[in-house]
């Protein structure tokens, strides 16, 4: 949810239509996050000014807003700061007046841009307004923006810099955040801070950097006083800014060989793909990191020295492995169409130097010192939100198989609501595309707190759950822009496969049961292929059987439960038809009573130990009257005729679901795109949930 960009050149001549440019480019390569309204805010004509562009709806209908402006596009700047965001509505409707960027008054004396929520922003905003400020907006953000000007105008003796403003502003706030802070007061200077919202920041210079990361400048000690014990400097003041020392020193990394200062552009933003097109040199922000951008050079500060990570002394730049090809559609109609298509390619990436087909071996970096620790656990947890939930729910057997450790599968948000005993000798598995969703995260410093060995299995380097994990497993997916999370499926779904096979090494007994799974993986991505081949009569079931239908049920057991649950919520979300995933063994306990000939069904009954149990359904809802569409294998000839089938590869059991998903994920994205609906922006819904 949420896309926040910002952009500040030094000594870098651009004109006002190159600054828009950037800003929307960015905001658009954001766009997947999730939004329903855009704004920009730039430098205006005279000293302090700023100019605000905001509109409903899409980055387009904002630049058109740009392009008709009588505003003097052509005026260069040799250094400025503007900032950009796509706001998900939270507090208060889409509207022009609580679109991002939003102001601390009319004057635009502080300027805030925000993804994530302020919890306590109900009280801030009470007590603002019973001193005399004035909200515009209905936002949460707004308080923060006025805060921060509230203070500044509280200490008029003492003016502290940008960084040490903000630091006494965050400790007043609750919640989490990745903020952008701009002021007329500190020209050409940014701010940016996080705490549970990803946030990073890309560097372009023309020549190379001297080191490759930045350090971390600590507070000196005393600054670490709560600000309810420091007396307030001002008659009936609401805050007293800390008596804080913030280290300035000239930062290594953007030092030049004389001493000069050298031409340099940063860009903020809060996922890669916003900043690929203009520099591959990114520095992530860690929780409670303030990073300061004046001068052509990058500070970071601590929120506070004793927080758990004094120990990291640096923030390294790192080199973005990724490219602007891979979050282009290229000939595809939509990026989950890409997506799609595109998974031969991202199950070999999840499985490449990992898998060693000739000698049936699996070997996972990330885990290789604590694989003793994790077969010692005494149970396995994960926990997940989702499309990675259905992958938990999908391998979960598997696990249990090879492992023999007990096995539960929890949803973070419930998870958290139960205050689920954990244990030292579990092993709790976080599994997330983004690694930044809210309710995992937050579940992941619950199971930190109680001793728990805690891994992860994320998409995104550098995320906060790849940072914080004890240890874990990137699953090299690519990047995801569509919603629907396609690609994240099949490769979490092999990466916690691949996690099991290693765990079972040490058991020759399941040596003939590991080989024949490690076969299987070779021959995956060719039956991606084959059943890839079929898109145009799942075309046609959309447009004919399904189409028009309210609701639909899908049903399978044992390890097709899972791609019941995975393709329900793929049609939900994509196509905004109603649809339920049913263990078929429950079929008696209640939806039975669903089924007559106007419900239409898909039944996935591929072979396995489970097939004769799955058929006795089938017999069931076919004795009611019901007309199955069945997913089958494509060899198997007791369907009876007549049957609508859709025919997929056999392969080992327990990598069956990653064949069985891909015809319904065809199936979500033909019913959307029949019905007229936005396949890559799906209403109500965000890419990465930042948020509780």
């Amino acid at each position: 949810m949420c896309g926040i960009f910002g952009y500040c050149s030094f000594l870098q001549e651009k004109d006002r239509k190159t600054i828009c440019e950037i800003l929307c480019n960015g905001l658009s390569r954001q766009e997947y996050r999730g939004y329903d309204s855009a704004g920009i805010g730039i430098d205006g004509d005279k000293p302090g000014e700023m100019i605000f562009f905001k509109e409903v709806g899409k980055v387009a209908g904002l630049r058109k807003k740009i392009a008709e402006t009588t505003v003097n596009t052509s005026k260069t700047f040799l250094s400025q700061v503007s900032i950009a965001h796509t706001r998900w509505a939270t507090h208060g409707p889409p509207s022009i007046v609580n679109c991002h960027p939003l102001r601390s008054d009319s004057q635009a004396d502080f300027t805030v841009v925000h993804n994530g929520i302020v919890t306590n922003a109900a009280a801030l905003r009470l007590v603002l307004q019973k001193r005399g400020y004035k909200f515009e907006s209905e936002t949460d953000t707004e308080a923060v923006a006025i805060l921060t000007k509230y203070i500044y105008d509280s200490q008029p003796d003492k003016r502290m810099n940008f960084p040490e403003l903000v630091k006494t502003v965050l400790k007043e706030l609750e919640g989490s955040f990745a903020f952008v802070f701009k002021s007329s007061h500190y020209p050409n200077e940014v701010v940016t801070a996080r705490r549970g919202s990803p946030l990073l920041i890309g560097v372009k210079t023309e020549k190379k950097l001297k080191v490759d990361f930045v350090d971390v400048e600590f507070a000196t000690e005393g600054e670490n006083k709560s600000m309810d014990a420091l007396a307030p400097t001002s008659p009936g003041g609401l805050l007293a800014p800390p008596s804080t020392n913030l280290l300035r020193t000239q930062s290594r990394a953007f030092m030049s060989e004389d001493g000069m200062p050298q031409p340099i552009e940063f860009f903020v933003a809060s996922d890669a793909a916003a900043i690929i097109e203009h520099t591959k040199r990114v520095l992530y922000l860690e929780d409670d990191d303030i990073a300061h951008i004046a001068e052509g050079e990058l500070h970071i500060h601590r929120l506070r020295r004793t927080d758990g990570a004094q120990g990291s002394s640096q923030r390294t730049i790192e080199t973005l492995e990724l490219e602007l090809a891979e979050i282009m559609k290229g000939k595809f109609d939509h990026f989950m169409q890409k997506e799609i298509y595109e998974q031969p390619e991202s199950v070999v990436n999840t499985m490449r130097g990992r898998v060693n087909f000739d000698q049936n071996i699996i070997t996972l970096g990330g885990l290789r010192a604590y694989l003793p620790i994790i077969r010692r656990g005494r149970r396995i947890v994960f926990c997940a939100c989702g499309t990675s939930y259905h992958s938990a729910v999908a391998t979960r057997a598997i696990f249990e198989e090879l492992t023999e450790i007990p096995v539960s599968v929890e949803l973070a948000s419930d998870f958290l609501d139960r205050r689920t005993p954990i244990f030292r000798d579990d092993v709790c598995v976080f599994v997330s595309q983004s690694g930044e969703t809210a309710d995992t995260i937050l579940a992941m410093k619950y199971c930190l707190e109680r001793g728990a060995l805690c891994m992860g299995v994320v998409n995104t380097v550098g995320s906060t759950i790849s940072r914080d994990s004890h240890c874990g497993v990137h699953i090299n997916a690519g990047p995801e822009i569509g919603v629907a999370s396609t690609k994240a499926y099949t490769s979490q779904y092999i990466a916690l496969l691949m996690i099991a096979l290693q765990l079972s090494e040490d058991r020759i007994s399941l040596t003939p049961r590991r080989n024949q799974i490690i076969q299987g993986l070779h021959a995956l991505p060719g039956q991606i292929k084959t059943v890839l081949e079929g898109d145009k009569s799942l075309q046609e079931l959309a447009t004919g059987v399904l189409a028009n239908q309210r609701s639909l049920l899908l049903m399978g057991r044992g390890y097709q439960y899972a791609t019941c649950l995975e393709g329900a919520l793929k049609i939900k979300e994509i196509s905004y038809m109603h649809s339920e995933g049913i263990l078929a063994g429950e079929l008696k306990h209640g939806p039975l009573a669903l089924i007559d000939e106007n419900m239409p069904v898909i039944i996935i009954m591929t072979r396995d130990s489970f097939y004769p149990k799955v058929q006795s359904a089938f017999a069931q809802i076919t004795a009611r009257k019901a007309q199955p569409i069945v997913v089958c294998n494509a060899d198997d000839d007791s369907i009876p005729a007549g049957c609508k089938t859709i025919r997929v590869p056999k392969t080992v059991d327990c990598l069956q679901g990653l064949l069985n998903i891909i015809p319904l994920q065809l199936l979500s994205y033909h019913l959307a795109v029949r019905n007229g609906f936005d396949v890559d922006f799906p209403r109500n819904l965000a890419k990465s949930v930042t948020t509780e």
